[in-house]
């Protein structure tokens, strides 16, 4: 397929009007699959710049400076963690895509809904699931 024949990319207005029939066809899932790699690619720069800001950065003599840097390198390091974390969700979410089973509840098998989805992309769990998920972790300290 080339270029020329591919279908534009749904609007999320046009995913939240489609009919329930529609729900993860072709074109959903390219949606979805664009928004996914987006994603990936911006967290992909964010992790560059802080490699770069990192480098960057020379020692200072000031003791009370050299502690505000190595506070911030911290908590922009902190910050790098959770986005690797989500990278590696959404490297999960687009092997879901590939497979076919995006979109759908890994516990019920129902679907997970496209506002859910629109939300958070990466969701793997039905809001009912989730909520029954975190019920569960209470009852039991977790």
């Amino acid at each position: 397929m080339n270029a020329t024949t591919t279908p534009a990319l749904m609007t999320e207005a046009e995913i939240l009007a489609a009919p329930e029939s529609d729900y993860m066809s072709a074109r959903q899932l390219a949606f979805f699959r664009h928004r996914l790699q987006t994603e990936m690619e911006q967290l992909l720069e964010n992790a560059h710049e802080t490699t770069t800001h990192l480098q960057d950065n020379e020692a200072t003599p000031d003791p009370s400076d050299r502690a505000s840097v190595e506070e911030e390198h911290t908590l922009e390091l902190r910050v790098r963690d959770r986005e690797r974390k989500l990278l590696k969700k959404i490297g999960e979410a687009i092997a879901r895509i590939d497979a076919g089973e995006y979109g759908w509840c890994e516990e019920t098998g129902e679907p997970i809904g496209i506002g859910r989805l629109l939300a958070r992309s990466t969701a793997t769990l039905s809001l009912e699931a989730q909520e029954r998920r975190e019920k569960l972790k209470k009852m039991h300290g977790g």
